[in-house]
């Protein structure tokens, strides 16, 4: 009999832990714009669900090269537990190998419009959202935070805050690597397209006080130069922002890590 007992409070246990959980939806997302449809992973918290749904915040993740709209989820899979103790909805999309760029190359490369504008506004329709950019923060690792700065300096008016971890932020002096000559053509015979298409030259779309910014990179990674270059720069615009190194590499290990960081400065954002 106690045996029993147990085995129905256990299940009764359960049972509430299933309802107070996040839900982890993958959809596939039309966008206008490419004239196709987007993977796109989002985790939900318990409080945005339900009769008693409260709108809450969403920090969109962009995932690096070779990465899909699965990365993260797997390189975090505590990710539902997070938007459940902070109230935080995370989006992240398939941005194939695309820089986050609309691509001068490629029409069926347009992953700034998608996310920025079509991504958004599916999210804020079919979710219990904040619909406004003081809701709204965005980051990523390596091609990822290249392509949450690139966004979030483009696009202030779409997202408040924004982040890098381990960001390609100057791409100029990785000209052969991650396909990004697909998107921009050879650097050598494309060389204005490609300044205009590196975060580092879009730091004047922005005043201090336009977003709330983190960025971080390890010290033993390859992309370190370039973000202490737009560290550098920003501090000579008189732009705030948290700069963090931390002993690392270009791994997962470490963007376990850094993430935590990242979500804690956007949870303190958005409740202020």
């Amino acid at each position: 009999m106690l045996r029993k007992r147990n085995l129905l409070l256990a299940l009764l246990l359960l049972a509430g832990l299933s309802v107070q959980a996040a839900k982890v939806d993958t959809l596939m997302v039309k966008s206008p714009s490419m004239n196709k449809e987007v993977q796109v992973v989002v985790v939900t918290p318990d409080a945005a669900m339900g009769k008693k749904a409260v709108s809450c915040p969403v920090i969109y993740l962009l995932h690096g090269y070779s990465g899909n709209a699965l990365s993260w989820i797997a390189l975090k899979p505590e990710l539902p537990q997070i938007a459940d103790e902070k109230g935080i909805i995370f989006v992240c999309p398939d941005g194939k190998n695309s820089w986050y760029w609309d691509s001068p190359k490629n029409p069926q490369y347009k992953y700034e419009t998608f996310v920025s504008s079509e991504l958004v506004q599916f999210i804020d329709q079919h979710y219990k959202t904040i619909a406004d950019r003081k809701g709204r923060a965005i980051t990523g690792l390596s091609m990822g935070g290249h392509g949450a700065l690139w966004l979030s300096f483009r696009h202030k008016d779409v997202f408040g805050a924004a982040g890098s971890t381990s960001g390609g932020v100057d791409i100029r002096p990785f000209p052969t690597n991650w396909e990004m000559t697909t998107q921009l053509g050879e650097f050598a015979a494309n060389k204005k397209s490609w300044d205009e298409h590196t975060v580092i030259n879009q730091i004047d779309k922005i005043q201090n006080g336009d977003l709330a910014l983190i960025i971080d990179c390890g010290e033993s990674d390859f992309f370190l130069a370039v973000n202490k270059d737009l560290h550098e720069r920003l501090l000579g615009r008189g732009i705030n922002h948290d700069f963090i190194t931390r002993p690392g590499v270009h791994n997962g290990p470490y963007w376990q890590n850094s993430i935590d960081y990242q979500i804690l400065f956007f949870s303190k954002y958005f409740t202020k």
